[in-house]
């Protein structure tokens, strides 16, 4: 498996090699030594574990988690295509307001690891698209909150043959500018802290 880093302070693509026969195909998403080599430390303890289907179009973020607690992913596609991307929304990060993306797809079980406090999204590039997720924390409704994908002072990457179908809440949700405003995003140094803990 072979790792790199993203341009979101702390986020790793892996790739791991796959192995097909006759049969079909055999992989490994997660592999701990490479993990362990890149991050630092060891995958966080696994509190609970996401499933999601989506159809071509749909974008379905940025999402992140009220930091006290928050949550760490890992995060691959066994089914269909995606466009997944992780964007930093930790004040006082150096990579603050930069994101990454990395094309999640059936052929190349590609995954992505994104730590404590960073905001997460999608784009299904084809119906039947399967999203696995891996999370540190259980889900609190009223710890989850959203900035939009569609803020154009974060110009995500959603392609122009795409027309994206968003749920109300994401509809709805502010911009990273009006998010910091509101004093809704996570401290970069408390994320690491909470990070740092998952480890121990």
């Amino acid at each position: 498996m072979s790792a790199r880093a993203l341009e979101v302070e702390g986020a790793f693509e892996f790739t791991p090699k796959a192995f097909p026969d006759e049969r079909g195909v055999f992989v490994a998403p997660f592999q701990e030594p490479a993990f362990t080599e890149a991050v630092g430390g060891p995958l966080f303890p696994v509190a609970q574990s996401n499933h999601s289907r989506s159809k071509r179009g749909v974008v379905r973020g940025v999402h992140f988690t009220a930091t006290p607690p928050g949550t760490a992913k890992y995060v691959y596609c066994p089914r269909g295509r995606a466009i997944d991307i992780v964007v930093d929304i930790r004040t006082g990060s150096p990579t603050f307001g930069r994101w990454d993306s990395v094309l999640l797809d059936q052929d190349g079980f590609r995954a992505m690891y994104l730590p404590v406090g960073v905001g997460h999204a999608f784009i299904a590039l084809e119906d039947d698209t399967v999203m696995s997720y891996l999370l540190s924390g259980s889900y609190v409704a009223e710890n989850e909150l959203a900035v939009s994908p569609l803020d154009p002072g974060l110009g995500l990457p959603i392609p122009e043959d795409v027309a994206p179908v968003l749920s109300a809440r994401d509809r709805a949700a502010p911009t990273l500018a009006e998010a910091e405003a509101r004093g809704l995003l996570p401290s970069y140094a408390r994320c690491r802290e909470i990070g740092e803990e998952l480890w121990r």
